[in-house]
């Protein structure tokens, strides 16, 4: 069966990201970065419901007690749905008014993993990536990073997959789940324009890593072994980053960004279900909270 590509609602946003599914209420989360919201749908009545911020989100994720965790700008807050309530847990980066939080995922040890991406032009070598505790404890991971995306795990939770936009590169390490703990790392894959620059990422349950072409209209996907299965071309050329969702996990969706001089007919902003992949995601992994 081909790769069949359709939209998943009307709305289209400057640039959706961060696909999140939660299973235990059956919502799809995203958030759309440069309206400050994080926007959450329910999947059997396509209802979306909307939370505003004062700045921009770059990513968030799900906690063990319900609430999100989410990267506004330099603070990392944790934020109560239900009740509208923020706590400030860190702050990454308050001395580079440049940089802002980016791509950002709860690993298999119950951290957030979160990088930064300098906002001006050229970009330079000055963002970083770091673990966050339930405790609210930084770690820098490493620095000289342009933009840093692409965060995920292998199903098995021993390799952690990240990359850098900027230079095109995809680095795999050996994860410890318990612990968090980073080892050997090695080059996943390496590209370009025209083979899509990586953003945001996931893994399915083989152990595929689904990448976002961003600089190309594609979605790839690399085996386990880093080579490319599949380069599927999308209807918009700025796809942001996909994520497997529904009850059992078999359905991708796909974020994209909105270029400027577009006309009003593009579907540049959409997300987009994809179907005819063959195969299923993994749970997403909840922020351990106190942890």
């Amino acid at each position: 069966m081909p790769f069949q590509i359709n939209r998943l609602i009307e709305t289209t946003y400057k640039l959706a990201e961060c696909p999140t599914w939660d299973e235990q209420i059956g919502r799809l989360f995203w958030t759309d970065i440069q309206g400050c919201s994080i926007q959450s749908m329910d999947w059997n009545s396509r209802e979306i419901t909307t939370y505003s911020f004062d700045n921009e989100v770059g990513s968030f994720g799900l906690t063990d007690d319900g609430r999100l965790i989410v990267c506004v700008w330099d603070q990392v807050l944790l934020f109560d749905p239900e009740t509208g309530a923020s706590e400030l847990l860190a702050t990454i980066e308050t001395d580079m008014p440049q940089t802002r939080l980016n791509d950002g995922k709860v690993g298999p040890d119950g951290a957030f993993w979160v990088g930064t991406m300098d906002t001006s032009s050229p970009r330079e070598p000055i963002a970083g990536l770091y673990r966050i505790d339930g405790k609210g404890k930084v770690d820098k991971i490493r620095n000289e990073l342009q933009v840093s995306n692409g965060l995920a795990w292998s199903p098995d939770g021993l390799w952690m997959y990240h990359s850098d936009s900027s230079p095109g590169w995809i680095e795999a390490y050996n994860f410890d789940p318990a612990t968090g703990t980073l080892g050997a790392k090695m080059l996943f894959a390496q590209q370009t324009n025209e083979t899509g620059r990586p953003d945001g990422a996931t893994v399915d349950a083989i152990g595929n890593y689904w990448s976002a072409g961003v600089s190309a209209g594609l979605l790839n996907c690399f085996a386990p072994d880093g080579k490319l299965k599949h380069a599927i071309a999308l209807p918009v050329p700025k796809p942001t980053m996909p994520c497997f969702c529904g009850p059992d996990l078999d359905q991708l969706v796909l974020t994209s960004l909105q270029p400027g001089g577009e006309g009003p007919d593009s579907l540049s902003g959409s997300l987009f279900l994809i179907e005819g992949h063959g195969t299923k995601g993994v749970p997403t992994h909840r922020f351990a909270v106190n942890a």
